[in-house]
């Protein structure tokens, strides 16, 4: 029988099944239900094989920040075909599915998601919008460069449980200033705190959450673990401040724990103050990781959402194989209020693929570096560095939570 793709109508514990095959590691139950409390059912695409679940693809329900507004976004998830049926195009029809549905409900202009092989999804159109740093700082490089109101800031331990709503509260506000990262509802403040009642099988601690504060004001948080075995560590899970004081008191804190050698943060922002404020740079040990891809999947109405750092009246010719529907010219004009995009019979000025298209797109630097690779065709002088500078942005993009 042919291979059927259509809306997945099974249960929860036979998409696990093949999760756990795809992914190839074992989850442990709190993972599970953390993955189930956030899971829409009916954003599932699958694949069957006579009645076998054979490949799927899920999607988020997102409210991003892009440069000057908050999009709706299709998060895109839980993708994977099974080992027996690789190579058939399974992946790619429900790729097309998937995107075809998002672009006929008319509601996200983008898809963005987190790629398991970064190499994979560049060919339907993910461009890479955000990257970050993983640091490990040992215990006696944790010295900082003094910070004008750091002693002003009390910090407090609390209970995860009872401080998450408050603590989401400020996330949010702070998320809506900062492109690549997606509001926090309910579901998401839960997952946010996902495996905090039971230790983890690595021998790390259950999640631990300290608040800072000025005169009884929220002004940041950490949710960190502990771990002894083998390694005396402390791992940050996140960290979020409203201003500088309260974020250099948390890293202070966080960076001097008794019987620790080191601490680690996988997601650094590539902007994050701590990269100036740390006396030894090379302390760090920063490597850089892919963050998340962005596609645009209606050319028009996503270059239209966000707001741009300069006037802009540029005309781009996208070539997108993928999606029929966005290839052609069009033609964008805007600034800092707002921005519209239609397509034109214009001659264009810049020529480049959706997929780098998307790697600007929330302001990851840019333009001018993909033409200098090659990946960006300059028809008219001085549109590649005048376009680029638009789509420039003061606060990098980064992807707080995964998906």
């Amino acid at each position: 029988m042919a291979i059927e793709i259509g809306r997945y109508t099974g249960e929860w514990d036979e998409l696990l099944e093949l999760l756990d095959m795809v992914f190839a590691a074992a989850w442990s139950g709190d993972q599970y239900e953390a993955e189930r409390g956030v899971w829409e059912h009916e954003r599932s695409i699958a694949a069957t094989d006579n009645g076998q679940l054979v490949g799927h693809t899920g999607a988020f329900s997102h409210r991003m920040t892009v440069p000057g507004a908050q999009v709706p976004v299709a998060g895109v998830t839980m993708v994977g075909v099974r080992a027996t049926h690789r190579r058939r195009g399974i992946l790619r029809d429900l790729m097309r599915k998937q995107l075809t549905d998002i672009h006929e409900a008319g509601n996200e202009p983008l898809a963005a998601l987190t790629a398991s092989e970064p190499v994979i999804y560049p060919r339907f159109g993910y461009g890479l919008a955000s990257e970050h740093y993983s640091v490990a700082v040992p215990r006696q490089s944790r010295a900082l460069w003094p910070v004008a109101g750091i002693d002003d800031v009390q910090l407090r331990q609390v209970d995860v449980h009872e401080s998450v709503a408050r603590c989401a509260e400020l996330r949010n506000k702070l998320a809506a200033d900062r492109p690549g990262m997606f509001q926090h509802d309910e579901r998401w403040q839960q997952y946010a705190i996902r495996d905090n009642v039971t230790m983890d099988p690595s021998g790390a601690s259950k999640l631990r959450c300290v608040v800072a504060e000025r005169d009884g004001e929220l002004t940041g948080y950490t949710y960190y673990r502990t771990k002894r075995v083998d390694t005396n560590c402390v791992e940050v899970d996140r960290l979020h401040a409203a201003d500088l004081a309260s974020h250099a008191a948390l890293w202070r804190y966080l960076l001097d724990q008794d019987l620790m050698r080191e601490t680690r943060f996988d997601k650094l922002a590539v902007d994050d103050p701590l990269l100036d404020l740390v006396l030894d740079p090379r302390a760090l040990g920063r490597r850089t990781w892919d963050g998340v891809w962005v596609r645009p999947v209606d050319v028009g109405r996503a270059l239209a959402a966000r707001t741009y750092a300069r006037d802009i009246d540029v005309v781009f010719e996208i070539r997108d194989d993928f999606l029929p529907w966005n290839a052609g010219k069009w033609h964008l004009t805007g600034g800092s209020d707002g921005a519209q995009c239609e397509s034109t019979d214009r001659a264009a000025d810049l020529t480049l693929d959706v997929r780098d298209l998307g790697a600007v797109y929330l302001g990851r630097p840019g333009l001018a570096r993909l033409g200098r690779a090659g990946l960006v065709d300059e028809h008219t002088a001085g549109a590649l560095a005048a376009v680029g500078e638009a789509f420039s942005t003061t606060r990098l993009p980064i992807l707080d939570t995964g998906f």
